[in-house]
């Protein structure tokens, strides 16, 4: 109520919204006559927002091609001749007002495109609107239908989504709220979404025989449709990172008690008798919102790591990712806290395409005391962060499974940091992180390790404990190039990474000189965070340092092979695993391919000197067979061990029950 009656202005200055009061100019929307969406807008007067409406799909348009069909239900006023004057715009006219059901039914009769965009004439579309909805339709391949997020032109958010009660009433997710609030921010499933910004295939809306005449003229046929596509198996989406204004109720109202808007309530019973049965599955009337939107979701899950996870700035973050994205897939509802409390917009977005929530400026004791009784399962990533955490996790949500996530074990890559430096001062430390990780898989109900080698430590220094092996997480995506077209070397990793910066030096110190001493004009490419100082201090010809990337592909089809010269570290190296995912053969030391599955010169060419690394490229640059072989072992080696299909089965046999 407070939110309702506060004052504020009518339109938010950010959104940019396109002036009504305009006077009517022939202009252009985009067209193509091969469209893959077809874009369905019902209009029934109120032509300055159905002007301001198109405009807004010219100022903004899509990657996508697309085309615009607006359906005139005999308007009252001159809509139907001046939309005539607007290019590329296909225009039906009915004949009489047939309502809204009909005129969308009219409207995809005449589509051409692949897939259909219900959208109100009344709402203005902003940048990448289009594209974040078919992205959905992309990445989730049980996605029926695809909805925006709606916001009023104050700003306010309308609609995150749609809930259906038992009863058949339904509420707008997030009505009123702050529109970027963190709990609206990311991709989920939702019971429905409505008609005022809806994307589904074409083939799935005539199987279902589009919107159901029997809610003529207006109102439930939007829940009825997503009803009917979840009863064929798949699901309805809110997808946040499509944006779009919805001036709600210019057309029809908001009075349920006349016009057009009278039929919301007997359409609510015709609803509610088609779907009494499927109706039974739904929460009932006056369950609290928050436990109504995860209603069908298979439980929660909270995840803790050190910071945001950033696929581009280390291996780590990408396999998180990668565990994110399976646990969105297998139907679990998933809410992530970084412990530096560092959030920006991009992190929000980010996770939310994982279909996970970003718990922005929450305090976690404080959340987990609120919420810890909602969770099935805690993953707390690496000893650090474990450390701090577990205690609360078992006072304030007992029920749920602890997972302790070790990333890599620390007191592994410590100890033999500690060795090749001879420092006194890091062993201690790797002592400390042993008894700390010890300490930490006695109390935890699962551990997750990344190795083979890891998992056969720990069951020999822990038999008791339950250690299970969930490695780095790859899309297996092909070799592209063959040997004869390639050139050069490449390193992946960031400098922070003490294993990293130790490798980074040896190859610019010991390696790189003797490789241009057999190959003069080869270049080895740094692929990773460094700061200036380090710049400087390798500075040489034949490095090429390029920082972080936004896209390692074009190195990773073009040049020769890869090198993972670690003298030191634990677990399994992205870097490695992310060569051969592109069929790119590795050059690497004993303890980078440590519990790889991986077998020298069949899969990989293991090196532990700087002359045994110069041989091997000068094998590689020389032999297409060996070549060919590696790079056909190294993308099978990710499939067989390294692959979302391989990390789905371990995260079924820790999750399958919701209790220890």
């Amino acid at each position: 109520m407070r939110q309702e009656f506060a004052a504020r202005p009518a339109t938010a200055e950010e959104l940019e919204l396109l002036p009504l009061d305009v006077p009517f100019e022939p202009f252009a929307v985009p067209g193509t006559d091969r469209p893959l969406v077809s874009i369905v807008i019902p209009v029934y007067g109120k032509l300055a927002y159905t002007l301001a409406c198109l405009r807004s799909l010219a100022r903004h348009g899509a990657r996508a091609p697309f085309e615009v069909i607006v359906v005139d239900d005999a308007s009252p006023d001159d809509s139907a001749e001046l939309l005539a004057r607007v290019t590329n715009l296909r225009l039906l006219r009915n004949t009489h007002n047939l309502g809204f059901v009909d005129s969308c039914n009219a409207g995809a009769a005449a589509a051409r495109g692949e897939f259909l965009l219900f959208l109100n004439n009344d709402t203005q579309v902003t940048a990448g609107w289009l594209d974040a909805l078919l992205a959905c339709f992309a990445e989730r391949v049980d996605c029926g239908i695809a909805g925006a997020r709606l916001v009023y032109p104050d700003g306010r958010l309308q609609e995150a989504g749609g809930l259906v009660f038992a009863d058949g009433s339904c509420w707008n997710t997030g009505r009123f709220e702050d529109r970027d609030a963190h709990a609206y921010q990311y991709r989920r499933r939702t019971d429905y979404v409505t008609g005022a910004a809806l994307l589904v295939r074409r083939e799935i809306f005539d199987r279902v025989g589009g919107f159901d005449t029997r809610y003529r003229p207006a109102y439930y046929e939007d829940t009825d449709l997503a009803f009917s596509i979840r009863q064929l198996g798949l699901a309805v989406y809110y997808q946040p990172a499509s944006l779009v204004v919805h001036c709600e109720g210019i057309t029809s109202g908001v009075d349920i008690g006349s016009g057009v808007k009278q039929h919301q309530v007997t359409n609510q019973a015709t609803f509610a008798a088609k779907w009494a049965e499927r109706l039974a599955l739904q929460p009932p009337a006056g369950t609290p919102l928050d436990r109504a939107i995860h209603w069908h979701a298979r439980g929660r899950i909270l995840v803790v790591d050190v910071t945001a996870p950033d696929p581009m700035r280390d291996s780590g973050s990408l396999r998180l990712c990668g565990i994110l994205r399976l646990l969105d897939r297998q139907g679990w509802s998933t809410c992530f806290f970084p412990d530096d409390r560092r959030t920006t917009g991009q992190d929000m977005r980010a996770l939310g395409e994982l279909g996970c929530e970003l718990l922005a400026g929450e305090d976690l004791p404080q959340w987990l005391r609120q919420h810890g009784r909602e969770l099935d399962a805690v993953f707390l990533c690496r000893h650090t962060v474990a450390g701090q955490y577990a205690g609360l996790v078992r006072r304030h949500a007992p029920q749920a499974r602890l997972v302790f996530d070790t990333v890599d074990l620390h007191f592994l890559r410590e100890g033999r940091a500690a060795e090749l430096a001879g420092h006194a001062g890091l062993a201690r430390q790797a002592d400390a992180s042993r008894r700390s990780e010890l300490r930490l898989i006695e109390q935890c109900d699962v551990t997750l390790v990344v190795s083979a080698h890891e998992q056969n430590l720990l069951s020999e220094l822990l038999p008791g404990a339950r250690v299970e092996l969930l490695s780095n997480i790859h899309e297996v995506h092909g070799c592209r190039r063959p040997a004869g077209e390639r050139r050069d070397l490449v390193f992946i990793g960031g400098w922070g990474h003490p294993p990293n910066a130790d490798a980074i030096r040896w190859i610019a110190n010991e390696i790189l000189p003797r490789l241009r001493e057999a190959l003069p004009d080869l270049c080895v490419h740094m692929l990773g965070d460094m700061p200036e100082e380090a710049r400087h201090e390798l500075a040489r010809p034949g490095l090429e340092l390029h920082g972080r990337v936004p896209d390692l592909e074009p190195w990773l089809d073009g040049c020769l092979a890869s090198l993972a010269p670690l003298r030191f570290g634990a677990g399994v190296k992205g870097k490695i695993n992310m060569a051969m995912s592109y069929g790119l053969p590795v050059v690497a030391t004993t303890v980078a391919v440590e519990g790889m599955q991986l077998a020298d010169d069949i899969d990989v060419l293991v090196a532990d000197e700087a002359p045994a690394f110069v041989d091997a490229v000068l094998r590689l640059s020389g032999d297409a067979t060996l070549w060919q072989r590696l790079s056909e072992h190294g993308l099978e080696n990710v499939r067989r061990h390294f692959s979302p299909e391989a990390a789905a089965g371990t995260l079924e046999r820790i999750l399958g029950s919701s209790t220890p």
